[in-house]
């Protein structure tokens, strides 16, 4: 068996971060997104795994690299345009052969991992199976509408109306029958090959579609405060380990990581949190559910639910809360007259200022 992991989207709704960075490897917990799917593909026992790639081709590649840290062997396609899931899907095909596979999008975050899912699959082996989890907003997303034995019956691409709270998680187990199912079908109207399309296609042909439902949470990290409560929620899980120095001015209290080159100086750390290789932390205060990157410094300040990725500079700031900020950014305050504040922002920046200031 083999997976398909797409990797090539571009990220729009986490702009500006994602200009210069795939948003598969935005980090959560201090690990890329991505990174996640491959070890539950692994530890499923599916270790040959294609790779979508677009855009962003080079980053994906020199992040996985040749798959040994990972416990895989990845085999990068290129995919010329983002034309939709099915149109991956066919990109893939001669990796795919006649093999079957489980198709991951890459940017999912799912509890439990996916090993229950694949040996049902091996065992009853229908022609397609797909992961579904209750949501409360079933309009934002294609919705199955299921038989009484547990087998789909219809799909729908956010319907007005749902008739199902049942949500396509975007984890997808096939027989090569769906590759000839995607060959028929037409663009939707956005212009895409739609793999909700050719899965009702299989439907219509009489194929057997079962479906799985994810009983643990299925985070969706397309958006910051996505992202950020997909960091609050796997941190919820990591532990403590503390491998950097911490000094005896400070406090380091509950489920914290310090990794390993990491300096704690008169602060005080509240878990759960990460704190990256390399980092400072000077007086200063890291509440809960925050994730600092390598290489950062933080100095006389207060930073809580936030996710702050590497070779950042934070000094002097009161208060940073519900934020996320990209690489090599610096955040300062200053004594310059007259008082105001000064900006450098890229394209879909977003930028809130406390009232009254």
């Amino acid at each position: 068996m083999k997976a398909l992991v797409l990797a090539g989207g571009a990220g729009t709704r986490l702009r500006p971060l994602t200009h210069t960075s795939a948003k598969q490897l935005v980090p959560v917990a201090n690990k890329p997104i991505l990174f996640y799917g491959l070890e539950q593909i692994r530890d499923a026992g599916i270790t040959d795994v294609g790779i979508i790639v677009g855009d962003t081709r080079a980053e994906i590649e020199a992040a996985v690299g040749d798959g040994t840290a990972l416990g895989i062997t990845p085999t990068y396609l290129p995919q010329q345009a983002p034309l939709g899931l099915a149109h991956a899907l066919l990109t893939a095909a001669d990796f795919l052969g006649d093999d079957d596979f489980v198709m991951f999008l890459g940017d999912n975050l799912v509890e439990g991992g996916i090993a229950d899912a694949v040996e049902t699959f091996r065992r009853e082996r229908p022609d397609a199976q797909l992961l579904l989890k209750q949501v409360p907003d079933p309009e934002r997303f294609g919705v199955a509408e299921l038989t009484p034995s547990g087998d789909i019956a219809r799909l729908v691409e956010k319907p007005a109306e749902p008739r199902s709270d049942l949500a396509l998680v975007g984890i997808y187990l096939f027989t090569s029958k769906i590759l000839d199912a995607a060959r028929r079908i037409e663009p939707s109207a956005r212009g895409e090959l739609e793999i909700t399309d050719a899965i009702q296609r299989l439907l219509d042909d009489g194929a057997r579609v079962r479906s799985s439902l994810l009983e643990g949470w299925w985070l969706d990290t397309g958006k910051k405060d996505e992202l950020l409560d997909a960091n609050r929620i796997v941190l919820g899980s990591i532990g403590r380990s503390v491998a950097g120095e911490v000094d005896a001015d400070s406090e380091v209290v509950g489920e914290v990581m310090v990794e390993a080159g990491a300096s704690i100086v008169r602060s005080t750390v509240r878990g759960p949190a990460v704190i990256g290789a390399g980092c400072r932390i000077v007086d200063s205060f890291v509440g809960p559910f925050t994730s600092i990157g390598a290489r950062t410094c933080i100095e006389s300040s207060e930073v809580d639910f936030s996710v702050v990725l590497e070779d950042c500079l934070v000094r002097g700031i009161s208060r940073l809360e519900g934020s996320l900020l990209g690489r090599n950014v610096e955040l300062t305050r200053t004594r310059r007259r007259p008082a105001a504040h000064r900006f450098l922002l890229g394209d879909h920046s977003q930028v809130e200022i406390e009232g009254g200031s």
